[in-house]
């Protein structure tokens, strides 16, 4: 397999809603596969095919992998069904904006379905950081990145730690 070279915003492939997966054939395999290779080398806790500039409904995920607890989850075409009516602020990254660590506002649980690699449709609650890290890959599906979601002070105090770390 191989690591994907991530987009870094503000490339325009991470402004475009993604389409559909419509099929699972080996080239979507092999992408999730290199996918989790290349999310768990950057390291991160979840990436979506367009932080790689693929354009289609997938995103990988592992919340436990740097605790000790690895559970991948390859999620193609995920919908979220139903999102808590409690919100709350926690410290966001993101691999396509490296530098910046922002509060974002985010239902503390949703429920989601999605396909697995070997077709079976799964639906799921997701609370705590498993819900927010489906959130944050789902916006990249939908073409939001976390600096869509910040008030305007905020976003430009962002910007500016990412000019020094991109710089």
């Amino acid at each position: 397999m191989a690591i994907l070279p991530i987009l870094y915003w503000p490339d325009a492939r991470l402004s475009i809603r993604a389409s559909a997966v419509e099929g699972i054939t080996p080239a979507i395999h092999r992408l999730a596969e290199e996918m989790l290779e290349t999310m768990y080398a950057a390291p991160g806790r979840g990436l979506a095919a367009p932080q790689v500039g693929v354009l289609q409904r997938l995103f990988v995920m592992d919340v436990g992998w740097k605790t000790g607890r690895p559970e991948p989850m390859v999620c193609i075409n995920p919908e979220i069904l139903w999102r808590s009516a409690v919100v709350a602020t926690g410290d966001e990254g993101c691999l396509s904006i490296p530098g910046p660590i922002t509060p974002i506002a985010r239902p503390q649980a949703i429920q989601m379905a999605w396909t697995r690699l070997d077709g079976v449709r799964m639906e799921r609650r997701l609370s705590g950081f498993a819900a927010i890290c489906a959130q944050h890959e789902y916006d990249h599906l939908e073409g939001i990145v976390t600096l869509d979601r910040l008030a305007p002070l905020a976003r430009a105090q962002a910007l500016s730690q990412f000019g020094a770390v991109a710089a």
